[in-house]
């Protein structure tokens, strides 16, 4: 009998253009903590989306309690114990938590006898005991649409622990993320171990890896590079396996020199739909030559500054002015053209179009404009030929190249793109939220470099991270938000990570 509960031998997967696997061989034991540590696009999800049926490998065998799968499906991976969640769900939105999570395996009841019908009531009852029993709570009444991220990951937890799946797979868990709500997912599968389940991690976060996993396997472009014991090795020498090379966790800054104010808002008020206040009476500066850096726990405002500025939501109170003209009720495209780019929290909804090429994503904010569009004919070649420019200097890493339909690609690649374009822009005045979002360390690297070279060409920064970390490293100068208000903006220089946490935490002084 084998030692190990999942087994991987000789598994190669291509793509058109691309080997996304490339011979790889791994065993996973029984009721251990396992992690695909690697870069975007390193072959992570391929590899275990083979386990869970998705694909079909080209090459080579797969084995589970020893004997080798034949049929690659998602319901016979099911039938195995097998559970998967994706980076990005897959819930009916329309549905009810309950609906989403028996889908497909709907349990009957006879109405009058004969009847057949899908007897919700009890499994709202079971479902509800699921959830307390594994410490997540959720209401099976409620409705995907209007459950926030975190919460829709737990129904795609409970959707795998409904089915009885002993092999849990979580592709990237914790990418859209609050730290208050890594803490909680972390926790968690520490349980689900305690439980007898075996987990296998798909992940770039290192800090994530040494606090919970047993073992850890790095790829690099679809090869498996090593297996090695978490305890026994350190987070450089897995970022050095990962990448290829010697990563540097902190960039050089130069020192400030401001130059003058490019966005000024003063007074900014900002209401949801329920019309209560999410922003509230908030005012400051940024000047060329800085980054300006909203630290904050979610939830308190910081995105909704930035989508008000950016024109995605209104303002129902206060002024924005970008480069001395006044914007606060402008236009998208007129803001732009007054020299505002955005990297937006949600790159799926608000980043991209998935279903448009890559070449036609990077070139989205331009197809109008000379050489791309002449006398009102897109010329494709022109927008081929400056994509492969943006794809090589930003290392997007894609099947078909500029070709590739976006949808496609992986979510740090999808990210890679947005960053790409907006910089490209060459505006004064960039917004970037949340701008290394589901990056590995090797990209999250050379982000930052890429804020710092606009920041030392005298372009104005707003950074907006829940990461505090890369606000740290970055920031000029930090506002720490709390409950829609600035409670202090200082000179980075003059603050601690510890007090930045208190004011986050609602510390007025």
């Amino acid at each position: 009998m084998s030692e190990y509960i999942v087994e991987m031998r000789h598994v190669t997967k291509r793509f058109p253009g691309i080997v996304a696997n490339d011979d790889v061989s791994l065993g996973i034991k029984k009721g251990e903590i396992f992690a695909l540590l690697g870069e975007n696009g390193a072959g992570k999800s391929t590899l275990m989306s083979i386990l869970f049926g998705m694909y079909e490998p080209d090459e080579g065998e797969v084995f589970v309690r020893g004997k080798k799968v034949e049929h690659f499906s998602p319901n016979h991976a099911t039938e195995l114990n097998i559970g998967m969640v994706h980076q990005h769900f897959k819930l009916v939105s329309n549905y009810t938590i309950t609906e989403n999570i028996i889908l497909g395996m709907e349990p009957q009841k006879k109405l009058f006898g004969f009847l057949p019908s899908v007897d919700i009531k009890n499994t709202n009852k079971k479902i509800a005991e699921l959830s307390k029993k594994f410490g997540l709570e959720v209401d099976p009444t409620a409705k995907i649409e209007n459950l926030n991220v975190s919460m829709q990951q737990r129904v795609e937890i409970l959707k795998m622990l409904y089915r009885e799946a002993e092999i849990l797979i979580f592709d990237e868990p914790t990418a859209v993320l609050t730290p208050q709500e890594i803490e909680f997912l972390l926790e968690i599968i520490r349980e689900m171990r305690k439980n007898g389940k075996t987990i296998i991690l798909i992940t770039h976060k290192l800090e994530e890896i040494k606090q919970v996993a047993d073992r850890c396997a790095i790829m690099n472009r679809g090869k498996l590079i090593e297996i090695c014991d978490v305890k026994d090795t350190s987070t450089k020498k897995m970022a050095e396996l990962m990448v290829g090379r010697e990563v540097n966790f902190a960039p050089e800054k130069t020192p400030f020199t401001p130059g003058e104010v490019m966005l000024n808002v003063e007074h900014l008020t900002v209401k949801n739909q329920d019309g209560f206040p999410v922003v509230n009476d908030v005012s400051f500066s940024v000047r060329g030559g800085e980054v300006f850096a909203i630290a904050g726990v979610a939830g308190n405002g910081q995105v909704e500054i930035a989508d008000a500025i950016a024109g995605l939501v209104p303002a129902v109170g206060g002024k924005i002015q970008l480069g001395g003209a006044d914007i606060t009720n402008a236009t998208v495209k007129a803001r732009n053209k007054q020299g505002l780019a955005y990297i937006p929290e949600d790159r799926q909804t608000w980043g991209l179009i998935l279903d448009f090429t890559l070449s036609e994503n990077l070139l989205m904010r331009r197809y109008d404009q000379e050489p791309y569009c002449v006398k009102h004919v897109l010329h494709r070649d022109k927008f081929d030929e400056k994509s492969r420019v943006l794809i090589d200097k930003y290392d997007i890493r894609s099947g078909q190249a500029e070709a590739t339909i976006v949808r496609s690609m992986s979510g740090g690649n999808q990210q890679k793109a947005i960053v790409a374009r907006e910089i490209d822009m060459d505006t004064p005045f960039i917004i970037f939220v949340q701008p290394t979002r589901g990056l590995d360390i090797g990209a999250i690297e050379n982000i930052h470099q890429q804020i710092l070279a606009e920041r030392d060409k005298g372009k104005a920064i707003l950074l907006i991270s829940l990461e505090l970390d890369e606000i740290m490293n970055l920031a000029d100068t930090i506002g720490v938000i709390y409950n829609g208000q600035l409670l202090k903006i200082a000179p980075a220089d003059t603050l601690t990570s510890n007090e930045v946490g208190q004011f986050m935490m609602g510390v007025k002084e």
